[in-house]
């Protein structure tokens, strides 16, 4: 982001769009080599132990060889694939984080307000996106916008982090108190497979409003930065 008290600043700050495309990628790659591994036993649990499928709260599908990575089933192969891609997925978030403190990004265009919180105001906000009128008062994103994006990045994708090294036999030696925090193994591998598909839905949900709402213009604003409307 710009510094404030320029006429014409970019609308998205380059760490942001950095950050955008790499975890994008990311997370693709981290979701298909995870449905992969899935594959290898296709049961999820609650607690700390669970096999059988009849101790299962879920039984996942076999998920075919072009939603996975790599597109053949290798256990070892995927993990491989999921563990160079969380490094990046891992740190990426956490120098976005950093950056978006340093630049006010946070402050400015994601903070919420009580009456944003109003059930009226929540309720209007709602009825412009059913009509796909995204307008907003002197901010970067309305309400809805911003509950998703905070939701989103300061819960579903640390979630996914944590759980993930909660499952990590590597990590176990390491940060052992973690499986408790999660209740255990098997909770902590369904938590980040139900974060992961959240954020699945989140994804598919984002890139439909972005095709019905001027691609070409919100596409190449997370490209060049655009130009803040607000600020200009």
């Amino acid at each position: 982001m710009a510094e404030r008290g320029t006429t014409r600043k970019k609308r998205h700050a380059l760490s942001t769009r950095l950050w955008h495309w790499v975890n994008a990628l990311s997370f693709f790659i981290l979701f298909m080599s995870g449905l992969n591994i899935s594959n290898a036993h296709r049961y999820l649990y609650w607690g700390d132990w669970g096999f059988m499928p009849e101790q299962a709260w879920l039984e996942v599908p076999r998920f075919p060889g072009w939603m996975t990575i790599p597109s053949y089933y290798s256990l070892a192969a995927a993990r491989d694939w999921h563990v160079l891609f969380a490094w990046v997925f891992s740190l990426g978030l956490l120098l976005f984080m950093i950056a978006a403190l340093r630049n006010g990004h946070f402050r400015y265009d994601l903070v919420t307000r009580w009456r944003d919180w109003k059930p009226s105001a929540v309720w209007a906000d709602i009825a412009r996106h059913l009509k796909f009128d995204f307008r907003r008062e002197g901010s970067k994103y309305n309400f809805l916008q911003k509950a998703n994006y905070g939701l989103v990045i300061f819960i579903l994708l640390p979630g996914m982090i944590f759980t993930g090294m909660a499952i990590s036999p590597g990590m176990n030696a390491a940060w052992p108190w973690l499986l408790d925090v999660f209740g255990g193994r098997q909770s902590a591998r369904s938590l980040h497979f139900i974060f992961a598909w959240l954020l699945f839905a989140f994804t598919v949900g984002h890139i439909l409003l972005v095709l019905l709402t001027k691609p070409d213009e919100q596409i190449g604003d997370m490209i060049t930065g655009g130009i803040d409307d607000e600020a200009a």
